[in-house]
């Protein structure tokens, strides 16, 4: 088992601190944009039509790209008196069962997200996001919506991923419980209730 948890960490502490990275972008790009769109229909009296979907697409991607992160550092809203309150051997055994449910959904989640992205609904166009290639002489391009759909794709391969580490982790605690964990980079204030 340490010998897929330990590549498996590695591949999610490097590619979710990407993620982080690209989404704080998404976040800062997506308030330029609503900022812009604010002057633009306020002080200007001309309100733009591609703002709205821009941010809207910005914030799927943000949020694809953050979910995995959270996820993995236990920063999703979760009750947990029950786990805290049981021995440790049942605690476990009850996050793997849970976390083996959590993988069903995520399974189910992703052939949703696979035909959204990939089917009929990717092929049609955003209403008003295009990419402006009039501007060097080229014609615009209008942004096929599967670019947007791509973050629920690419979120659920990611929590799947990050689901995966979990199991290996508790299942490694439940038969090995000296044996010393991968680390992953949590933050030093962990998010919860404690």
């Amino acid at each position: 088992m340490l010998a897929v948890l330990r590549p498996l960490a590695l591949v999610n502490t490097f590619v979710l601190r990407l993620g982080r990275q690209v989404a704080w972008m998404a976040l800062a790009l997506m308030v330029v944009v609503i900022l812009l769109q604010v002057v633009m229909r306020y002080v200007f009296n001309n309100a733009l039509a591609w703002p709205d979907e821009a941010a809207r697409f910005l914030m799927l991607w943000m949020t694809g790209l953050v979910a995995p992160s959270a996820y993995r550092w236990g920063g999703f809203v979760a009750i947990d008196m029950v786990p805290r309150a049981l021995p440790r051997v049942i605690s476990l055994v009850l996050a793997i069962i849970l976390l083996m449910l959590s993988l069903g959904v995520l399974v189910v989640g992703i052939q949703h997200a696979y035909n959204h992205t990939f089917g009929f609904g990717g092929n049609f166009n955003s209403s008003s996001l295009k990419v402006p290639l009039d501007w060097f002489g080229g014609e615009s391009v209008r942004v096929k919506l599967r670019y947007m759909y791509a973050s629920l794709f690419t979120g659920i391969v990611l929590l799947i991923l990050v689901n995966i580490e979990l199991l290996l982790r508790a299942a490694v605690q439940l038969v090995m419980p000296d044996q010393r964990l991968p680390e992953d980079d949590a933050p030093t204030e962990m998010l919860g209730a404690d």
